[in-house]
């Protein structure tokens, strides 16, 4: 009998083995301790990681994987959609924790960063100047970056020390600004709540919500008035609530003051100057359609406004002007354009990637938190209150050229007066420099002009009799869009302003759909070239508007298209394409 021993093998790992500790990237004691300390006793709601994630990037200057991981913890959200919010935005700095620089350490924030700004006004002013000179002139610690507009175009060029705008900006302004320690932005002088209420502030709200103006009425007004949108959309504004209203509740509203289209400044100019006149005009809204819950979504880069609009909601809401007044909640962007379309804003304000939603259903239908949604411009809510008092065909009543209504123009670039000029809905590019703006530049002489900011096309000097307004420029392969009017002069030329304005959009697309993230960057390196491939060109943008999900694509071929309309000599002559 064979009596030797088999060996007994040991058996394979169980897969249903207990894990020792979680899958992905474990989370540090340390960056948890530092999380938890931060947020303090704030709501751990999935809608405020991105105002938990700026907490975070004001306090360390950018977002290590560690304190992204804690977060996630925190806030029982998986790593991954916590890193994909932080990741989207301009504005957060994110850095692996365990990443390493050539000599071993573990990268540092930058003491501080400037930004300065590209957009066509201040690359016109001189921005690459001080793009190439500051490096060397602020040394290692200073971070100097490129940035999209800042929403100053008025002040070109303008660098952003911080959180600290410094306009009209040579080299020696930024680095006395950056030794000073100016970094933080504060607000000027502007109409506080004392002083709006002894102007007569409120009172129509308050004659609203005491039953001495029916809602019937007050929508009626708006709608006589003819008041659009002033984002840019130009829809119906009494029509806009009528539909809100019309929808079961709750219902909520959002306030879009995003304003990232480069050329625009005129939000901010207006809530640097009357916050209340907007606030009084949005709560009456509120009121009309019947709102809950309100959402003022405020761009990054207006820091003093920021600080500002927080200290007179505060007083407003410890001696609100109504009763029942909406819950009021001030949200921080993070530098993304794609926001100021409406549902990337939304998405934005719920905590997520500012990407576009598809479209039906509509945010009036399901908006923000899959309720009705009342979206609105910061410019079409200023108008209200003095729409009210003053009656619906009194604002109808302004306008040139058989066009009805005011429009504040922002005007930038060789202009002897840039800045926001109200003037008559219709007025021609021609009489806009003429009565509002001082003529050109000396020893400038008008050549071209961008009537709606990036996205809505350029037209040539010769063309200065079309009025300036919703409707009338769509022939022409333009629109008004929010009114930001960028003055070229015969030292330009429109094909450099139309490549600026596609690397902005290359740059900004959220890369959500196809259409627009690849012919972005595939137009901008058709105009790069020597050579323009008029054919491709107009095969791309053709697929660019009739596919690309939202308005960037859509509009993004703009500048390209009217430069092949309208100037053909400067990508037809040998080395125009260049200058």
């Amino acid at each position: 009998m064979d009596q030797r021993v088999i060996p007994i093998q040991p058996s394979a790992p169980s897969r249903h083995r207990r894990r020792q500790a979680p899958k992905g990237r474990q989370v540090d004691a340390a960056a948890l301790l530092d999380v938890r300390q931060l947020l303090g006793d704030l709501p751990r709601r999935r809608d405020l990681l991105i105002e938990h994630l700026h907490l975070l990037q004001d306090r360390y200057r950018q977002l290590s994987t560690a304190h992204l991981a804690a977060l996630a913890q925190e806030m029982r959200m998986s790593q991954a959609e916590v890193y994909e919010v932080a990741s989207f935005y301009h504005h957060f700095d994110v850095v692996r924790h365990d990443a390493h620089n050539g000599d071993g350490a573990a990268p540092q924030a930058p003491a501080l960063t400037v930004r300065v700004c590209e957009s066509l006004s201040c690359e016109m002013a001189g921005a690459g100047d001080l793009l190439e000179r500051l490096p060397g002139l602020l040394g290692a610690e200073v971070r100097v970056v490129a940035a999209p507009c800042v929403g100053r175009c008025e002040q070109a060029p303008v660098a952003v020390v911080g959180q600290h705008p410094v306009a009209r900006a040579g080299a020696g302004d930024v680095v006395a600004a950056v030794n000073a320690g100016r970094t933080q932005d504060t607000p000027g002088a502007y109409t506080g709540l004392a002083a709006y209420l002894r102007q007569g502030g409120y009172r129509v709200l308050k004659e609203c919500v005491s039953g001495a103006r029916s809602v019937e009425a007050v929508i009626q007004a708006m709608e006589d008035s003819g008041l659009r949108g002033l984002g840019g959309a130009g829809f119906p504004a009494g029509r806009k609530w009528r539909i809100v209203r019309d929808e079961p509740g709750p219902r909520l509203m959002a306030v879009n003051i995003d304003e990232g289209e480069p050329g625009t400044f005129k939000d901010r100019t207006y809530l640097e100057r009357d916050p209340h006149r907007f606030l009084e005009g949005m709560l009456i809204a509120a009121w009309a359609a019947g709102i809950e819950a309100i959402y003022i979504y405020l761009r990054d880069e207006y820091h003093g406004c920021r600080e500002l609009l927080a200290a007179e909601l505060d007083r407003l809401m410890a001696d609100p002007p109504m009763s029942g007044m909406p819950a009021i909640h001030l949200r921080r962007g993070a530098g993304a354009y794609i926001c100021g379309e409406e549902s990337a804003m939304i998405e934005s304000i719920e905590g997520k990637r500012g990407m576009p939603r598809l479209r039906p259903p509509y945010v009036a239908q399901v908006g923000l938190f899959g309720r009705p949604t009342l979206e609105h411009n910061f410019e079409t809510l200023y108008w209200v209150p003095e729409i009210l008092r003053k009656g619906g065909d009194w604002f109808a009543s302004h306008g040139r050229h058989g066009r009805k209504g005011l429009r504040s123009f922002s005007v930038s670039g060789r202009v002897n007066k840039p800045g926001v000029h109200l003037a008559p809905a219709g007025i021609t590019i021609q009489e806009l420099i003429d009565e509002y703006c001082d003529g050109m530049l000396p020893g400038h002489r008008f050549y071209a002009y961008l009537p709606g900011g990036a996205s809505g096309g350029i037209l040539p000097a010769a063309m200065n009799d079309i009025p300036l307004d919703f409707d009338t420029l769509q022939p022409y392969g333009c629109f008004i869009g929010s009114a930001a009017v960028i003055v070229l002069s015969d030292h330009d030329s429109a094909s450099a302003a139309a490549r600026n304005m596609m690397k902005f959009f290359k740059d900004e697309s959220c890369g959500q759909c196809t259409p627009c993230r690849v012919g972005t960057a595939k137009a901008l390196d058709l105009i790069q070239a020597p050579q323009w491939d008029i054919e491709l060109l107009a095969d791309l943008s053709a697929v660019m508007r009739d596919a690309s999900i939202c308005g960037l694509g859509q509009a993004a071929p703009n500048p390209v298209d009217c430069v092949i309309k309208y100037f053909p000599h400067e990508f037809n002559e040998p080395g125009a394409a260049t200058s």
